[in-house]
């Protein structure tokens, strides 16, 4: 029942927030707590995980709707793993970020963003396509409500926009599901939605092909990736803070998993043919989304493009096909996590202070707030892959990865690597640096918000000086299940 249990706590504290709504601090503190006991379970999973962990999984299956072939199947594995306790970690620094900003429906508020962490966790858990699919649009309705209802000037807009790219994409998704289900059906007479059953699916290349294309269409807008990435910037830059957290940090890594964990083992030779377009539409990330990066003029939206160009690597990492691209790409998808989810909640902080996340109206807020400067170039440095930090080691083993595959791959992939160094520099410059021509005078970080970005700094630096344990869980989660769907890696 421990992967139940992973299920039922956002959802349960959230629900009691909820109840409890009245009384502000006591329905902030039952979030905080639901978060902290998910992120704790997390942890005790982890201290259980030792060597040798290829093959390690724990597993939950019970019998959902027989008759149709749907079970109730949760497996959780080194990778699952890692990205539960990213999922624990972030829902605790929504929670603490939103601690003032929000003072409307708080209850109510924090009810949908651990709705959304329940759907985060299930996708990461379930085993199940059509518990997959369930879990995966359970994301979508607590983040149009965090968006539409607590976002800020354009919120609705930016909701419906959110809501209509992942929602039409999933249909395409829910389609390719069923397609193989009954492909299956028509192959063995047995009716089922079981993943590690329908890996053995023989199929028509042609068909494969197109089912694939459904998978990954669906994966590519939550990643997001070019040209299927125009709600992202709407979406970041009016969701309320913790809603950015947990939408840059958790919601992006769901296309990531759902890529590794599925449309790639599930049609591996569909796949493997798929990596040259797969690997330019990386690139054509990464480049675009440092150069757009760069033209904000706006502290939230600098960083939302700076995702696009993050999670080019991913990508680039995920169809890349060998070893060491894929051990950087999951260690850029937690780096992502935690360093841009701290550069979201230091754009609420400048916001909240100054009422302004305008880059040209900033300037000289270190003078005033030195330990906001402070954590301000600290998470710049990062996001431009700093060595010593989690960013450089995912990305440079990424562009190494790539470039083993195809030179040019890893020459144009570190052009956007220098790239990001323009944008963060200049975030850090316009924000914190310069003179204080506003003549801010503002409140310095508090104890909870130093206390939120340091444990993120913390989490960076340990995963930059010691990635092993990462590579180690992400492996037995990636190299098993791409060997059972027998993806064919390209010389």
């Amino acid at each position: 029942m421990i992967l139940t249990w992973l299920l039922v706590i956002p959802i349960l504290g959230g629900a009691l927030s909820w109840a409890v709504s009245r009384n502000r601090p006591v329905a902030r503190g039952v979030a905080l707590a639901a978060c902290a006991a998910e992120l704790g379970l997390g942890l005790m999973l982890w201290a259980q995980f030792r060597p040798p962990f290829a093959g390690r999984v724990i597993e939950q299956r019970l019998p959902w709707i027989p008759q149709f072939g749907i079970s109730y199947h949760l497996a959780l594995d080194g990778l699952s793993l890692l990205l539960i306790l990213l999922t624990g970690l972030l829902g605790m620094v929504a929670v603490l970020c939103s601690w003032r900003e929000i003072t409307r429906g708080v209850g109510a508020f924090h009810f949908a963003l651990l709705s959304v962490l329940t759907g985060v966790a299930g996708v990461f858990l379930a085993r199940d396509l059509v518990l997959f699919y369930l879990f995966w649009e359970l994301m979508l309705i607590p983040m149009y409500f965090l968006i539409g209802v607590w976002g800020h000037e354009r919120r609705v807009y930016a909701a419906i926009k959110f809501f209509l790219f992942t929602f039409i994409s999933s249909v395409l998704m829910l389609a390719a599901i069923l397609a193989l289900a009954f492909l299956h059906l028509r192959d063995t007479s047995v009716l089922t939605f079981d993943a590690p059953a329908l890996l053995a699916t023989p199929l028509p290349y042609a068909t494969a092909r197109w089912l694939m294309l459904g998978f990954f269409v669906a994966f590519a807008v939550k990643l997001p990736v070019v040209p299927l990435h125009t709600w992202l910037a709407d979406a970041h830059t009016e969701a309320p803070t913790g809603g950015s957290v947990v939408l840059a940090g958790l919601l992006l890594k769901t296309g990531a998993y759902g890529m590794l964990r599925f449309a790639i083992p599930l049609f591996p030779d569909a796949s493997a043919d798929f990596v040259p377009a797969a690997c330019a539409l990386g690139l054509l990330g990464i480049l675009y989304g440092a150069l757009l990066s760069f033209a904000q003029g706006d502290f939230k939206r600098l960083v939302a493009f700076s995702s696009i160009s993050h999670m080019g690597f991913v990508l680039l990492g995920i169809y890349a096909g060998n070893e060491l691209a894929r051990q950087g790409a999951v260690m850029q998808i937690i780096a992502h996590g935690a360093g841009t989810g701290a550069l979201f909640v230091l754009a609420g902080i400048v916001q909240e202070r100054c009422g302004t996340r305008e880059l040209n109206r900033l300037g000289g807020l270190w003078q005033t707030a030195p330990r906001l400067g402070g954590f301000t170039l600290f998470f710049a440095v990062a996001a431009f892959g700093l060595p010593g930090l989690a960013s450089f080691v995912g990305e440079f083993l990424v562009l190494l990865g790539a470039y083993l595959v195809n030179p040019v791959w890893g020459i144009v992939g570190a052009v956007g690597f220098v790239l990001s160094l323009s944008y963060a520099l200049r975030l850090v410059q316009e924000s914190v640096h310069g003179p204080n021509q506003a003549e801010w005078r503002i409140q310095d970080l508090a104890a909870r918000e130093v206390l939120t970005l340091g444990a993120l700094a913390l989490v960076l630096l340990w995963l930059g000086l010691y990635p092993r344990r990462v590579f180690e869980l992400a492996d037995s989660g990636t190299a098993t299940e791409l060997a059972s769907g027998r993806f064919r890696e390209l010389p």
